[in-house]
């Protein structure tokens, strides 16, 4: 079966492609590399069709998507710091790029149409573990925050009765928290492992203050890439038509023993220093993936050994940096 995956050379895209091209699918991309690089699409370039594009021109986007069956569309600009500083940018690709790959796949002929949204979608939940039934909100329109989860609410809703309801089936899936090595360095855990690595000059120092956004006991749960993409796949392959899938882990973490965990790995000492929580964050965020395990998921790599695999890749990253 030929599909698509826009955003293809990003983190979880290329997760989500070799596992497409695992199942023996024929696999077109479509990325302008802005965000990702072909360097995670290493060794795939006989196996896959590779489409030089902006998801926000249609006419890139309809020639990627001709003689497609699925499309996977998880082209998107993420990284909080972005949401902040490009809340422009955001909005435009969330909202042209879902609204062209929902035009092309209905013009082309596609099946199905599986659209990447995300856990920001509930700000701050009413129920953790938090179930797919719960209410999507937007509480301040003028915080540029809420350009990510905003535009992904309007790409929900686009998706399905906009594209479902000229006849594609639509599956959802809301990640929450997916991390890995080369996730980019706008996320928690590079971010702090960055500090650490730098507040210990370059790790010789054996222990060191480290001052946090917020008390630390705010919550997250983190689901490693390869269980990420896997989990996708399962929801786009066997998910029913107009329904919505968590994929993720059910482990809550406080933010300060995640700092805890990082400063292990890197064998530093670190003593926390609360500091001040950026508004329009959330206290806690953990999903119940009871419908996707329905389906046979269920995550595989632990919070230790993903860590392990991500903090050192970073940390070695960052030295060399000097």
């Amino acid at each position: 079966m030929k599909v698509l995956v826009t955003g293809g050379s990003g983190f979880v895209g290329a997760s989500l492609v070799r596992d497409l091209l695992g199942q023996g699918h024929e696999v077109v991309v479509i990325d302008d590399n802005s965000r990702g690089h072909l360097g995670r699409l290493e060794g795939l370039a006989d196996r896959l069709t590779f489409v030089e594009g902006n998801v926000c021109v249609p006419d890139d986007v309809r020639r990627a998507t001709e003689g497609c069956e699925v499309v996977w569309h998880l082209a998107y600009i993420n990284g909080t710091r972005f949401f902040y500083e490009r809340p422009d940018d955001v909005l435009e690709v969330g909202i042209k790029g879902t609204l062209n790959t929902i035009e092309a796949a209905l013009a082309c002929g596609v099946r199905r149409y599986v659209l990447a949204s995300t856990s920001e979608t509930y700000n701050v939940p009413a129920t953790v573990p938090t179930p797919e039934s719960e209410w999507l909100k937007i509480p301040d329109v003028t915080n540029p925050r809420f350009s990510y989860g905003g535009g992904k609410i309007a790409c929900e809703l686009m998706t399905l009765h906009l594209g479902g309801h000229r006849g594609l089936e639509t599956v959802i899936f809301r990640p929450h928290n997916f991390y890995g090595p080369d996730m980019g360095f706008e996320h928690v855990i590079p971010e702090i492992t960055r500090r650490i690595v730098e507040e210990s000059a370059g790790l010789t120092r054996p222990s060191i203050d480290l001052v946090i956004q917020g008390s630390g006991e705010e919550t997250r749960s983190f689901c490693f890439v390869t269980d990420g993409s896997r989990g996708a796949l399962i929801a786009g392959d066997r998910g029913t038509p107009g329904e919505i899938y968590h994929v993720g882990t059910e482990r809550e973490l406080p933010i300060r023993r995640l700092v805890e965990m990082i400063a292990d790995v890197l064998s530093i000492k670190v003593t926390i220093v609360s500091g001040e929580l950026r508004e329009g964050g959330t206290p806690r965020r953990c999903p119940d993936i009871g419908k996707l395990r329905a389906l046979g998921y269920e995550p595989e790599v632990s919070l230790e050994e993903g860590l392990e695999r991500t903090v050192n890749w970073y940390a070695q990253h960052y030295l060399a940096a000097g």
